[in-house]
């Protein structure tokens, strides 16, 4: 007979083959259902391992994709904030080229109307060089006219070479023979230079000329209408003439006083220094303003018969107006009027 162990106590009890048989089949059973229990155990077990592995796993994984976002959002920014910096730079860098190429521009054209304004400058300044050129010559062929004119025995030479200032130079003649001469120089500007005298001095030396004259149409504040001025006669352009008349008398004279046997060199230097000294420059200066006023009073004279005879026309055409259109007014009633040389014109009856 067999034994089998006592499940509670351990001691061995004997069985019979059947039963031992049951009590196997019990404890397989059992064991199955404690093995299918512990299986279950064990399947729940690792069941949640497996989850909480997964779930570590996603986790991790989700933290790592994260960190790699995170990571790759940054490389973007970055990246992006490098490309923004980049670009900016390109557009700075642009407008600066820009605004280089534009100041460039501007200056190129500041300096074109510069050199616009310079020529237009110096165009404007030889016009009107040009303009005081041509007037001042038209003055001088004026003045040498009227001084051929007036002085007809008289020679008029050419300006030597060298001598800028002066224009005309009048040789006096007096019974064929030359007595002294007339450096001549005109102005026509608006504003007197006290140069001119000076440089019209120098050509006084250089051609050896008697006397100098300046005619202007400006004079020194100090000066009317005639002056002498550091050895140079200056006046106007109508006193030319009158002054011219009068320095070649005084250098004739003057001429026929040192021929003359009867006159010492004394007498002679009396009348030169009367002729440079005051009293005849105001005498001078007296006979202008004589003139002047002669002048100005004939021109007033003008004036007024001007004024008088449009007057006296005006009334006159009225007259002859009013009698020529009666005429014709008689003439239309009465055909048979005998002619009238001039009182036959058209009847105006605007009158």
């Amino acid at each position: 007979m067999d034994t089998i162990p006592c499940p509670n106590c351990g001691k061995q009890i004997q069985v019979t083959q059947a039963l031992k048989h049951q009590l196997e089949e019990k404890i397989r059973i059992n064991e199955q259902a404690k093995h299918k229990v512990e299986l279950e155990k064990i399947k729940v077990q690792t069941a949640a391992l497996t989850e909480k592995r997964l779930k570590d796993v996603s986790q991790k994984e989700l933290e790592k994709s994260e960190n790699e976002k995170k990571l790759l959002e940054k490389k973007l920014e970055k990246e992006k904030a490098g490309k923004d910096q980049f670009e900016r730079k390109i557009k700075e860098d642009a407008l600066k080229n820009a605004e280089e190429e534009q100041r460039l521009k501007f200056k190129e054209k500041d300096l074109q109307l510069e050199e616009i304004r310079k020529v237009n400058e110096d165009l404007k300044r030889k016009i009107e060089q040009g303009s005081q050129q041509r007037q001042g010559e038209v003055l001088e062929l004026d003045l040498e006219e009227k001084l051929h004119a007036q002085f007809p025995n008289d020679e008029f030479l050419p300006i030597p070479k060298g001598i800028e200032g002066a224009d005309i130079w009048q040789k006096i003649l007096y019974q064929g023979k030359i007595v002294g001469s007339i450096l001549w120089e005109t102005k026509r500007t608006k504003a007197w230079s006290s140069a001119w005298i000076n440089k019209l001095k120098e050509d006084l030396v250089k051609t050896n000329a008697s006397e100098a004259i300046l005619i202007s149409q400006v004079l020194p504040n100090d000066s009317n209408s005639f002056d002498r001025k550091n050895g140079i006669w200056i006046a106007k352009y109508e006193h030319a003439i009158s002054l011219g008349r009068f320095v070649r008398f005084l250098l004739t004279n003057v001429a026929i006083v040192k021929s003359s046997t009867s006159h010492t060199e004394e007498e002679w230097g009396k009348i030169r220094d009367y002729m440079m000294g005051d009293a005849f420059k105001h005498r001078m200066q007296a006979h202008f303003e004589v003139i002047k006023s002669l002048k100005d009073n004939l021109d007033a004279e003008k004036r007024t018969s001007m004024l008088r005879w449009k007057r006296e026309e005006s009334i006159i055409n009225k007259i002859d107006s009013n009698t020529t259109n009666f005429y014709g007014e008689l003439k239309a009633i009465v055909p048979q009027l005998p002619q009238i040389d001039g009182a036959e014109t058209p009847i105006d009856n605007s009158t």
